[in-house]
């Protein structure tokens, strides 16, 4: 069983957030000069909200906003589910399936140490399979001893 522990130290730490009061273009900024799909919010260094391409779509672009005047505060989601570093993979497939989410922070004594996405989940639960897969076989075909 894989851990959000290993997922972060295999794919690194690093946590992109904005402010709140940051302009949504900003975020947008963001995220297309680091590829990826939401940036974290900190008021501080406490988590308030994240900001998804689903929140540029949904609440700015469908309700004709300004991306370069809007505050990121205005349009994030506010209800964050969030993943500690002990979590397993099956824990945070089971979360973002039941929330239709792609992103989860990954909290640690109230901050947060990072983010993994569904993509990382993905892989790690296809890297976990190949792995009990390959002792399966290795099982099955047991040891070969000279006769």
């Amino acid at each position: 069983m894989n851990l959000v522990s290993n997922i972060l130290k295999a794919k690194g730490g690093e946590v992109l957030a904005v402010a709140p009061r940051a302009t949504v273009f900003e975020a947008l900024e963001l995220m297309a000069r680091e590829n990826v799909g939401a940036v974290i919010v900190l008021d501080g260094e406490q988590l308030v909200g994240i900001f998804s391409e689903r929140d540029y779509a949904r609440k700015v672009v469908l309700r004709g906003k300004s991306s370069r005047t809007t505050p990121v505060s205005e349009v994030m989601t506010t209800k964050v589910f969030f993943v500690k570093p002990e979590s397993t993979s099956e824990d945070c497939m089971a979360l973002m399936t039941s929330h239709h989410i792609r992103h989860l922070p990954v909290m640690q004594n109230e901050k947060v140490v990072g983010v993994i996405s569904i993509g990382d989940v993905v892989k790690s639960l296809l890297k976990d399979r190949e792995f009990r897969i390959q002792q399966l076989e290795n099982y099955i075909t047991g040891p070969v001893y000279p006769g």
